[in-house]
C-alpha cells in the first residue's frame, strides 16, 4: 500500500520546494502523511466542492496548484472558505498537498507544459534562477574516485544543462597523521601519511545537498573525508520564470491567437493592439506573469501570453511586442495534468482523479 509521504516525495523530486519564490507557501497545507494512500484528487483551487468532491470519491490526499493556507492565519474559526476547508480536512482525516511557484518554476513544469500545449519548439527558461546551485568539492583516495564518483552522480550531482555526468578531477597528494582512537584507511596511527589522491568537483543543485552528501559518505573510505560546498551564482538555465520557444512556421498575429483561445476553451482572450508583424518566436508564463513582460521584449519575442495583466501594461508595451491574456485559471488548469503525469509514472495502479469542479472565482456573462 502506498503511503502520502511516497506521493509527495515523488512531486517534490519533480518540483523541489526550494524552487518557490519567497512570497509562496507551497508545500503541505494539512494532515498525516505518514497514512496510507487511499486515493488522490487533482485540482487547480482546493474549495469546500472540492473537499466533498474528495470525501465522496474516498480519496483521502488532495493535490492542488494554489496553496490553500497562502496568507498566515492567527485562528481557525471557520470564518472564510480556508478556514473551513481546513477544518473539514482535519475532520476526515484528509491531507493537503500544494505544488505552486515550485511547480511554475520546475523543468517541465507549468510553463513547459503550456508552450507544448500551444507547440512551441526549442523551449528554454525566459529568466531563469539564481542561487540554486552548488559546487562540491572532495579529496579521494585513486583508487576509489571512479566509485565515489559515480555515487554522486547517481545522488543528482554533476548535471549541466543538458549533459549529466560531468565532473573535474585533478590529481595531487594529501597528508593526514591519525591520532588515538581512529582507524585510518591508510597509515599508522601518530604517523604522517602521504596518499595519492585525486580532486573531485561536481555541479550540485541546492535541494540534493543531502543526498550527495549522503552518497559521498556512504562510499568514501577516510573516516573524516574532506567535503567542500561552495555556493555559486550561477543562473540555473533549466530552472526559472516563464519560458520561450519558437512556432514551427511563421503564423498570423490574429489567427494564432485565434488558435490559443480554442487550445485553451477561453471564453475571452484580451490583447494589445497588433503590431502587424507575424508571430514566431513566443513567451509564455501561466498565471501572474506580467512582471516579465521586459525580459520578453528583451528576448526578442514576438508575443508574450500569460494568465492576467494590469491594465497600463497593455499600453505599456506599446508596439514592441503582442500581449495576450487569457485568464490566470485557464493559463494554470493544465497543472492537473502533470500532477497526473508524475504519480501515474511513479504509481500506475494507484487510484488518481482529476477534480470535476471548476473552481475558477471568474465568471463571464
Amino acid at each position: 500500500m502506498v503511503r502520502i509521504k511516497e506521493i509527495i516525495r515523488e512531486l517534490e523530486r519533480f518540483a523541489p520546494l526550494s524552487l518557490q519564490e519567497s512570497f509562496d507557501n507551497a508545500g503541505l497545507q494539512v494532515g498525516d502523511v505518514n497514512q496510507k494512500a487511499t486515493g488522490v484528487l487533482l485540482c487547480l483551487d482546493v474549495t469546500e466542492e472540492v473537499i466533498d468532491e474528495a470525501i465522496e470519491r474516498e480519496c483521502n490526499l488532495i493535490v492542488s496548484h494554489h496553496p490553500l493556507a497562502f496568507r498566515p492565519f492567527k485562528s481557525l474559526t471557520g470564518r472564510n472558505y480556508v478556514e473551513r476547508c481546513l477544518i473539514k480536512a482535519c475532520k476526515y482525516d484528509l491531507v493537503v498537498y500544494s505544488a505552486h511557484t515550485n511547480l511554475d518554476n520546475a523543468a517541465g513544469g507549468v510553463n513547459f507544459r503550456f508552450a507544448e500545449m500551444i507547440g512551441l519548439e526549442n523551449v528554454r527558461v525566459l529568466k531563469p534562477m539564481n542561487g540554486l546551485l552548488l559546487k562540491l568539492v572532495t579529496f579521494v583516495p585513486v583508487a576509489y574516485e571512479e566509485t565515489v564518483r559515480n555515487a554522486l552522480f547517481a545522488a543528482g550531482a554533476g548535471s549541466i544543462g543538458d549533459y549529466d555526468s560531468c565532473s573535474f578531477r585533478v590529481g595531487g597528494t594529501g597528508t593526514f597523521r591519525a591520532g588515538e582512537g581512529c582507524q585510518p584507511f591508510r597509515g599508522e596511527i601518530g604517523e604522517t601519511h602521504s596518499e595519492p589522491e585525486a580532486r573531485l568537483e561536481v555541479v550540485v543543485p541546492r535541494h540534493l545537498k543531502e543526498a550527495v552528501a549522503g552518497a559521498l559518505l556512504a562510499t568514501h573510505p577516510y573516516e573524516e573525508p574532506v567535503m567542500d560546498f561552495y555556493a555559486l551564482d550561477n543562473a540555473w538555465n533549466q530552472v526559472g520564470s516563464a519560458v520561450v520557444g519558437e512556432l514551427p512556421a511563421e503564423d498570423d498575429e490574429r489567427d494564432f491567437l485565434l488558435r490559443i483561445k480554442e487550445i485553451f476553451h477561453v471564453e475571452r482572450l484580451c490583447h494589445s493592439p497588433f503590431t502587424g508583424r507575424p508571430v514566431r518566436e513566443v513567451a509564455v508564463c501561466g498565471g501572474s506573469g506580467a512582471f516579465l513582460i521586459n525580459d520578453a521584449i528583451a528576448y526578442g519575442a514576438d508575443v508574450f501570453i500569460t494568465g492576467e495583466a494590469k491594465y497600463n501594461d497593455f499600453y505599456d508595451v506599446e508596439d514592441r511586442i503582442l500581449l495576450a491574456t487569457i485568464g490566470h485559471y485557464e493559463s494554470e488548469v493544465c497543472t492537473k495534468e502533470i500532477f497526473y503525469r508524475i504519480i501515474s509514472k511513479k504509481f500506475p495502479n494507484f487510484a488518481v482523479h482529476f477534480s470535476n469542479v471548476n473552481s475558477n472565482p471568474v465568471k463571464y456573462l
